[in-house]
């Protein structure tokens, strides 16, 4: 089944600020970091049930190299990112985040 990967705006803000705090510690760093997220992505997109459920049916997989989170969860054909956040970051966060 082919899958619709929609990234809501918060998630957009997250992964940005990500990067730029990345880049602002090392050039090249924020750059490494978007690619980590994209392979997280792809993964995603080609099996989203794989990951766990954590609350409420949203799912989580973990970013490598860097210690992030991308908070989604699937409705029908679709795939909804509400979140990429460090791992230590309060989980209210994400769980506020839900599909409209």
């Amino acid at each position: 089944m082919k899958f619709d990967l929609i990234i809501r705006p918060e998630a957009e803000q997250d992964m940005l600020g990500a990067f730029s705090w990345y880049e602002d510690r090392a050039s090249g760093l924020g750059k490494e970091f978007i690619r980590c997220v994209d392979k997280a992505l792809i993964q995603i997109n080609r099996s989203p049930k794989t990951c766990p459920a954590l609350y409420q049916g949203i799912r989580r997989i973990l970013t490598r190299r860097f210690p992030f989170g991308i908070f989604y969860i699937v409705v029908g054909p679709k795939i909804i990112v509400l979140a990429i956040l460090h791992a230590r970051r309060d989980p209210s966060m994400w769980q506020k985040r839900k599909p409209k």
